[in-house]
């Protein structure tokens, strides 16, 4: 009796834990849906939304179904991530796109520094500033999910920061097309500003067809210095890969560390190995990998493949984040969370100074 108790307990463990799957899969599903009928508010930020209040109003959620959203939101972001890297393309900085280098690079530096320093001001945590610096600086939530895995952020770091940057995307979606009408800038100096200073590209998309409607116009360079905005997430990736490596493996291997190897030479060889294997994101090399093809254009010779990744990757990070969105709790945002939204104000704040001034000061450059 024992026995079979003991395996009934155990199958209804395994169901509970992984029915979280197919629940995150559907509430992915409708954010996708979602975020179609409008386009400021992206479908991943729609699904992390859509699973808080979800796990708000039924608190009573057991723990086996929250340990299976963490599979989710850990699993599924990496594959959301290895297929985001098949729709990136380093041709795109020789284009047009990669005038705005210079200005995606120096707003990336800023982001990050003022995210470090004000970051340490407000008290939060490390893996947070970095998420905010890289989605302010990037592409929004596609960074912060990449991020996130490469430095083992927790679920509440990454809710905190996607919501730390998702108001000040939304303003600045709704507000960027008029003001670049009010100061009078050009069609390419609002491509340059939309592109370098709005997080998420439906955002960019959604500001650039308000512009278009507002001068009659058909543009499409803010999309364009996007893109290749975003082409810079495979090198922000690379360089916290090695940090984290780098960091992880010292932590392994400290004399302090009870899990430490024994300090004798055979030991200290044989650590190296097993650093790298214990430590590294092997997801990322896939994630280049996959970028290096798409540079190559291997994808374009199978139809319907580049649209394939492209809104797959979308709906794996939405699933993630639906995962993510159940250990949130509303009194967490409305406490911890306003830090890291101060945070995210002030990254926005510094990179629309930045965009803004560029644009302005080198208009004969911008064009």
């Amino acid at each position: 009796m024992s026995i079979n108790s003991n395996k009934k307990t155990s199958s209804s463990l395994f169901l509970r834990k992984y029915l979280a799957i197919p629940v995150c899969i559907v509430i992915a599903i409708v954010a996708t849906y979602l975020g179609k009928v409008q386009g400021f508010i992206g479908a991943p930020m729609i699904g992390l939304f859509i699973s808080i209040v979800i796990v708000n109003l039924l608190p009573s959620i057991d723990k086996d179904f929250k340990a299976g959203t963490s599979f989710v939101g850990k699993k599924f972001l990496n594959l959301g991530i290895i297929l985001a890297g098949a729709t990136l393309n380093f041709k795109q900085i020789l284009g047009y796109g990669g005038k705005a280098l210079p200005l995606i690079i120096m707003n990336i530096i800023i982001s990050f520094t003022v995210a470090y320093l004000v970051g340490k001001k407000l008290q939060v945590t490390r893996n947070t500033s970095t998420l905010v610096g890289g989605g302010t600086s990037i592409c929004g939530g596609t960074a912060i999910a990449t991020l996130a895995s490469i430095i083992k952020a927790k679920e509440t770091e990454i809710a905190y920061a996607m919501t730390a940057i998702f108001l000040f995307d939304i303003f600045a979606a709704l507000a960027y097309p008029y003001l670049a009408t009010f100061l009078g800038l050009s069609h390419n100096q609002f491509g340059f500003l939309a592109g370098t200073a709005i997080n998420d590209t439906s955002s960019v998309a959604a500001a650039e067809a308000t512009y278009n409607v507002l001068h009659n116009a058909d543009l499409s360079l803010a999309i364009t210095v996007k893109l290749t905005r975003i082409t810079m997430l495979i090198v922000v990736a690379l360089v916290f890969t090695v940090l984290t490596f780098r960091n992880e493996s010292k932590d392994l291997n400290s004399p302090s560390n009870e899990t430490g190897l024994a300090n004798n030479k055979s030991a200290q060889k044989l650590s190296v190995g097993q650093t790298v294997i214990k430590v590294f994101p092997w997801f990322i090399l896939v994630f280049v990998f996959m970028a290096v093809l798409n540079t190559l254009g291997v994808f374009q010779h199978i139809k319907g493949l580049s649209d394939f990744f492209k809104s797959s990757y979308k709906f794996f990070n939405t699933t993630a984040l639906a995962g993510v969105g159940f250990k949130i709790q509303f009194r967490d945002l409305v406490t911890k969370g306003v830090k890291p939204i101060v945070l995210g104000g002030c990254t926005w704040l510094a990179i629309f100074a930045s965009s803004l001034l560029f644009v302005i000061l080198f208009a004969a450059y911008v064009g």
